[in-house]
């Protein structure tokens, strides 16, 4: 598929920020004050600004409310009430740390648990899809989550879990491309199924059905190719986890952590791009380019 721009800032941002905000959550004795004060704004400017980032992948972006009407039935509205309940719960939890110096446990912990359900959330919009085999399975939702975790740990300073839950991300992040590379042959789906003309014999593409593209063209069928694809993968892992263990290896230093943390970040973004590119929606085999 097409890697929107917006929509990788969108996935890469607002997890890290939501990861912060979990991490403040759940801490038995969270900052308070201007410490607080600056977290809880480093975590709403990456949250919020991930997900305003989201709506500009939209035709008409002043319609994205619209997406709250349709929780029963969209990963998308689920996501949007799960994205508001954490923001207002973290945000009245924020209020008592850096106004009062109070830290009140259970709201917290109510707002972790929406933190980690508006990825959880986001992940699902993604793995719910049966027409992008590689996208659909369990494993994506846990990537989500890992990268989150483990990002918003780096980025509380967290150093020594923060380094147990890199190695784990990047482990699930290894058996996601391994599986995903297989997902599409193994779903079934061929040009037979594509057209539904299998019952009648073989079916290939004479031509494609029309001369000019589309925006199913646009959208769903984007091509990066496989020697890229590997070089990409091996950048990804380096930026996203090797690097970064190396750097929170050794003597701790402030400029060594946020190096560290940059160097994740820039490791999730191209990670993040590759979901995208490498996500090949069965539709392409309509036009023959599967």
């Amino acid at each position: 598929m097409h890697p929107a721009p917006s929509i990788i800032a969108f996935s890469t941002f607002s997890g890290l920020g939501l990861g912060l905000l979990f991490w403040l959550g759940v801490a038995s004795s969270a900052p308070t004050g201007w410490v607080a004060f600056a977290f809880f704004a480093i975590g709403y400017l990456l949250a919020v600004g991930g997900l305003v980032a989201s709506t500009f992948h939209l035709g008409r972006p002043e319609r994205a409310l619209k997406a709250f009407t349709q929780w029963q039935t969209s990963w998308l509205s689920r996501e949007a009430w799960c994205a508001v309940a954490a923001l207002v719960t973290m945000g009245v939890y924020g209020l008592f740390l850096v106004f009062f110096d109070t830290q009140i446990r259970l709201l917290g912990a109510i707002g972790a648990f929406f933190c980690l359900m508006t990825v959880y959330t986001t992940s699902m919009i993604y793995a719910q899809l049966k027409t992008v085999p590689r996208w659909n399975t369990v494993l994506t939702s846990i990537l989500f989550l890992a990268l989150s975790v483990a990002g918003g740990a780096l980025l509380s300073g967290r150093v020594a879990i923060g380094l147990v839950l890199l190695l784990i991300a990047g482990l699930i992040q290894l058996v996601w491309w391994q599986i995903g590379d297989k997902r599409f042959a193994k779903s079934g789906t061929d040009m037979k199924s594509a057209t539904g003309l299998g019952t009648i014999g073989e079916v290939r593409a004479f031509e494609p059905p029309h001369t000019g593209t589309n925006y199913l063209l646009n959208e769903m069928v984007y091509t990066v190719a496989r020697r890229h694809a590997r070089k990409l993968r091996l950048i990804s892992l380096f930026l996203m986890l090797l690097l970064p263990v190396v750097l929170l290896l050794l003597p701790f230093s402030h400029v060594g952590a946020v190096l560290a943390l940059l160097s994740h970040v820039a490791g999730v973004l191209v990670s993040r791009w590759l979901f995208f590119a490498e996500a090949e929606h069965v539709v392409g085999l309509y036009y023959g380019m599967r």
